[in-house]
């Protein structure tokens, strides 16, 4: 009774959530109409989130001693995964980011030494290291053997204002909602335990990844001054008690603005133009 009861107390806060909104980054170059209502070709406006959201992430982890003042470029915090990455953001009633969550789609055949995780402080570890490499390549190959992409997911920063709000949970379950409407996938995080995060990560499905049938350890990242998992998510199986909060995530998820950089629909756009069907053919039959 106790979870029917805290299910329907979070449903409730997440309609008082009306005066933030969510905007989709879609990654540069990627065309995604057939999954999206409202696809947006705007690259100014994506330009000037995409920096809103690095100066957000900036500022939340200079203050939380995650990284150092050297490690800004003109306050943002910047990554190499940005660009190719979807970014889910939270804005404000001035429109003003106040929340972001970023999900990098990996090739098929993508190397463990290509992954952010084998960048991270367990991954240098004498002890763990080989271990860690090893549980991920097993998570390589399941992603293989099921056809399913495998994601990152990291880039998680939230204002002050909206934290301890139900805007964490439902990002973090819109990452399994946007994995699900991308078609599936098996994700890898490092996930910090500052703030809460890894534990709210693991209520909703994320579990640790295992060597030997054994967990691997929290460990200390002298980087980021905390503690930090590595965590496996499967967008099939989260925890069954968000099943219906995802459900609707995703229909949400189908109707907010995904902007992207223009590039993929105007070649999409040059494509159709060129190309002439036969009399009677419908154009979904060559799409």
């Amino acid at each position: 009774m106790r979870q029917h009861s805290s299910s329907r107390e979070e449903m409730r806060a997440h309609r008082r959530t009306s005066s933030r909104k969510w905007v989709l980054l879609c990654p540069a170059n990627t065309s995604v109409r057939d999954r999206f209502d409202c696809v947006h070709a705007d690259p100014t406006r994506r330009d000037r989130l995409l920096t809103e959201m690095q100066k957000l992430r900036g500022r939340i982890y200079l203050k939380d001693g995650a990284i150092e003042a050297s490690e800004l470029t003109d306050g943002k915090h910047r990554v190499d995964a940005d660009d190719d990455s979807w970014h889910l953001l939270v804005l404000d009633e001035d429109d003003r980011v106040c929340g972001c969550v970023r999900q990098n789609v990996y090739p098929e055949k993508i190397a463990f030494s290509n992954l952010d995780v084998s960048r991270s402080a367990l991954a240098q570890s004498e002890e763990w290291g080989e271990k860690l490499k090893a549980a991920v390549k097993s998570e390589l190959r399941l992603s293989r053997r099921l056809n399913l992409p495998c994601v990152e997911i990291g880039g998680w920063a939230l204002a002050e204002d909206i934290r301890g709000t139900t805007e964490a949970v439902r990002m973090a379950l819109a990452m399994y909602s946007l994995s699900q409407l991308l078609g599936g996938s098996v994700g890898i995080s490092t996930a910090t335990r500052r703030h809460c995060s890894a534990s709210i990560l693991r209520r909703i499905g994320g579990r640790g990844l295992e060597y030997g049938g054994a967990e691997l350890p929290t460990y200390d990242d002298p980087q980021f001054k905390c503690k930090m998992e590595v965590l496996r998510f499967y967008s099939w199986a989260p925890n069954p008690r968000y099943t219906v909060w995802i459900d609707k995530i995703k229909q949400e998820l189908r109707t907010v603005h995904v902007l992207t950089n223009g590039f993929s629909d105007q070649r999409w756009n040059q494509a159709r133009a060129n190309f002439a069907l036969p009399l009677g053919a419908t154009a979904t039959a060559f799409l």
